[in-house]
């Protein structure tokens, strides 16, 4: 997925790029032992300018995957609907501080900074690729969960609770408050 920077004008160009699941599944590969399964590709649509000499992106990411519950554990299908922007400044000679920034310069043409709103390029094509995955894992949510009331698995038996019920006992948390000493403390102070 590349953006040909030699075709873009200051009025903005519409583009549209579509990622398979197998585009998603090759740069997981290595970093999640089991991956999100792709129920609907990721599309990508993107307005695209120049500025002076600076790149202007801004679009949408869309797309669905099927995803495991943290409460449950049942998989149940996640849509992904996200914006973004993205502002590029050409490198010229600069060269990232970072060996893994000056790696993606060489060979994508694109840096991301801090911000993954904001980045370098250097020639006339920039590859998309990781930068959409960026965009793809940073949508995701931290801790999935299936619905609102989702009731989880129970700590005890390990039945999921939205499915059938059991009949363990709650376990409740019997320790003192490590804050318990203050209130102790508050009343021997309080008696002076």
């Amino acid at each position: 997925m590349k953006l040909f920077l030699e075709r873009l004008t200051s009025d903005p160009t519409s583009l549209e790029y579509e990622a398979p699941a197998r585009w998603w599944l090759e740069r997981v590969r290595e970093s999640r032992e089991e991956p999100l399964e792709v129920i609907q590709a990721f599309a990508f649509a993107l307005q695209a300018h120049r500025m002076g000499e600076d790149v202007y992106c801004e679009g949408k990411l869309e797309g669905e995957v099927s995803i495991e519950c943290s409460r449950c554990g049942s998989r149940y299908p996640q849509g992904l609907r996200e914006s973004f922007r993205l502002v590029l400044e050409p490198a010229r000679d600069r060269i990232p501080s970072d060996p893994e920034g000056a790696d993606a310069l060489a060979r994508t043409g694109l840096c991301l900074g801090d911000e993954i709103e904001a980045g370098w390029f250097r020639g006339t094509e920039v590859t998309l690729d990781d930068y959409f995955a960026e965009l793809v894992a940073l949508g995701l949510p931290v801790q999935p969960v299936c619905r609102a009331g989702c009731k989880g698995l129970c700590p005890a038996c390990g039945v999921n609770r939205n499915a059938a019920g059991c009949d363990c006992e709650e376990e409740t948390d019997e320790r003192e408050s490590p804050f318990a000493v203050l209130a102790t403390l508050r009343d021997e102070l309080q008696g002076d």
